[in-house]
């Protein structure tokens, strides 16, 4: 895969680079860095285009319930008015619409349970490949980073194991 390539190709600049001693900072071309990176870009995959999809999915889903449970809302206000009009029924038309009411507000909390736990699966999903990515991608890069790092503290370390067996050698050789 090409963000593998590039990302190869970011560890092989690191790992070319002229550093600065005793301080384990390199010294890199950041415009070559940033053109690697602008490529990795690129080159994701579509998920992250998906992500903003759910974000505006999940919002017009939500506003249609809302939009949905105050026209149920209001066609029971109307129903209920028209009812009581009529004194004989007065008592059963507020019955009616409390009941048409609490119909309207379960149905409202059933559709949004379902739109919530409908999106909840989809950023699950997509959580789930985001991980993937992860351990894909990044894993690799960090893991050949540590080495990297690793390699050098030991160079260091050996160099100065040397140098401090070379200060002994000079010393025992002062004293004979």
């Amino acid at each position: 895969m090409k963000v593998l390539e590039l990302l190869d190709e970011i560890e092989e600049i690191v790992d070319t680079s002229s550093g600065f001693p005793l301080t384990g900072k390199i010294l890199v071309d950041a415009e070559e860095i940033l053109e690697i990176v602008k490529e990795i870009r690129v080159e994701l995959p579509d998920e992250i285009q998906q992500a903003q999809w759910i974000k505006d999915e999940r919002q017009r889903i939500l506003e249609e319930a809302k939009r949905e449970y105050e026209s149920i809302l209001k066609d029971a206000k109307m129903q209920a008015e028209a009812l009581i009009e009529n004194d004989d029924i007065t008592v059963k038309a507020k019955l009616r619409a409390d009941e048409i009411i609490k119909i309207a507000e379960s149905n409202v909390k059933a559709l949004k349970m379902s739109t919530f736990d409908y999106i909840d699966s989809i950023l699950y999903n997509f959580q789930d490949k985001m991980d993937q990515l992860n351990s894909i991608y990044f894993h690799d890069m960090f893991t050949n980073l540590q080495n990297t790092f690793d390699k050098v503290n030991n160079t260091i370390l050996d160099n100065r194991n040397e140098i401090k067996e070379m200060v002994y050698r000079a010393q025992m050789e002062n004293e004979d």
